[in-house]
């Protein structure tokens, strides 16, 4: 039975997979075994009810006394990452604390997720790669700004730069998450899930994989 909450999954890579009709699906692959609950969050004493969980093993030696002393109460090994993930007070009982979250009691084949991740940091970036703008023309005549991002004045009124305007900057290394992805196949021996299509950041890069936001509010909304 599927219980509504998420794991945290390290991503291997992209394969590709062949459907019985002959299909071609491009798929990322997600290494989510080892997913441990850590502690539980209440409504009666944190004003909220969540599941803490832990994932990929880490050294003693690169972690606080603090950290290593709530692993210890849990009775968990450290791990590299911890997260909370939103859950029903009913789910508590079935995942405690200390226990391994197993696949296929998360995800199933077909079910739709929504994949939030580290996107690749491309450094600082001009307009024309970070915005897609169209750069100057290379004619006679055209002074040395063939990339430049051209004015950004607004005169005298309001006489200063307006906020959200398109500008060379830091590119990528933000917190994206891609929606509405489905689960082509688990595979729980492996301790892997394969999502269509890609997901954001670089290999063995950490990854959070939840239930689809909108898909749970359209079924809610046809039940009704």
């Amino acid at each position: 039975m599927q219980t509504e909450m998420g794991l945290i999954a390290k991503k291997i890579g992209m394969t590709q997979l062949f459907q019985d009709d002959g299909t071609r699906v491009p798929v990322t692959v997600l290494e989510a075994k080892g997913n441990v609950i850590t502690a539980h969050r209440t409504q009666a004493r944190d004003g909220y009810t969540a599941l803490q969980v832990g994932f990929d093993d880490q050294k003693a030696s690169r972690l606080t006394k603090a950290q290593l002393g709530h692993f210890a109460k849990s009775e968990v090994a450290p791990k590299r990452s911890v997260r909370e993930l939103r859950v029903p007070a009913d789910t508590l009982e079935t995942h405690p604390v200390g226990s391994e979250v197993e696949l296929d009691a998360v995800f199933e084949e077909g079910a739709v997720v929504d994949v939030t991740g580290t996107s690749k940091g491309k450094g600082f970036q001009g307009v024309i790669k970070r915005h897609n703008m169209r750069g100057e023309k290379q004619t006679h005549g055209q002074h040395e700004v063939y990339r430049h991002g051209g004015s950004i004045g607004c005169r005298l009124t309001p006489g200063r730069v307006l906020k959200g305007k398109r500008m060379a900057g830091q590119m990528g290394n933000e917190r994206v998450t891609v929606q509405n992805l489905k689960i082509v196949k688990v595979m729980k021996d492996e301790g892997l899930i394969l999502v269509s299509g890609p997901i954001p950041g670089g290999k063995n890069g950490l990854v959070t994989v939840r239930h689809s936001v909108k898909a749970a509010a359209r079924a809610r909304g046809n039940k009704k």
